[in-house]
């Protein structure tokens, strides 16, 4: 059972570390504070990625990787490399993502879509008890700042079709593919 999660805290005084790597999907960064990671990013270009980042944090410092601990970043960093091959993560970080009580409570129902399967953005709105609420789930799911690890690529629209997603349609067809064939 995932763990929650829970509102943090945004102090500028919290540094953000992160770590890139190269992956068949393009680029992947994730950053952490101390809380955990609360940002996954993917990409073609690394300094396009750290742009999003900055923008994500702009009231924090940053470090390179190696500053203060590492354990969260690391275990991100595997955990979305392992999610892009289409395998399970052996273990999951703390997460630490910034978001309002709705859409931490989106991000946490994603989190409870089995591997493989895919739910409609109608679907997520039932579950969370707001049938009426597609279109702001559909939002919250655009904003998810660490999709991979709370995966958003799982849902799509009524009828089937892929809908938006932040790091293009392809890697989302790609994922939903590979998760699909580990079945």
């Amino acid at each position: 059972m995932p763990r929650n999660l829970a509102r943090r805290s945004s102090p500028s005084s919290v540094s953000v570390t992160w770590a890139t790597a190269a992956t068949d999907l393009g680029q992947v960064l994730v950053a952490a504070t101390m809380e955990g990671v609360g940002f996954l990013a993917l990409g073609d270009a690394t300094a396009d990625l750290l742009r999003e980042l900055h923008r994500e944090y702009s009231d924090h410092r940053f470090a390179i990787a190696g500053i203060p601990d590492l354990s969260a970043l690391a275990l991100g960093l595997a955990a979305a490399q392992a999610v892009i091959s289409g395998r399970t993560p052996q273990k999951l970080p703390s997460l630490a993502p910034r978001g309002t009580e709705f859409q931490l409570r989106v991000w946490e129902c994603l989190r409870t879509i089995p591997e493989g399967q895919t739910w409609t953005y109608g679907q997520l709105a039932a579950a969370l008890g707001q049938p009426s609420a597609v279109r702001a789930v559909a939002r919250a799911c655009a904003t998810n700042p660490i999709s991979l690890l709370v995966p958003c690529h799982r849902v799509i629209r009524n009828g089937g079709a892929l809908a938006g997603y932040r790091w293009g349609l392809e890697r989302k067809a790609a994922l939903i593919a590979r998760e699909k064939s580990r079945r």
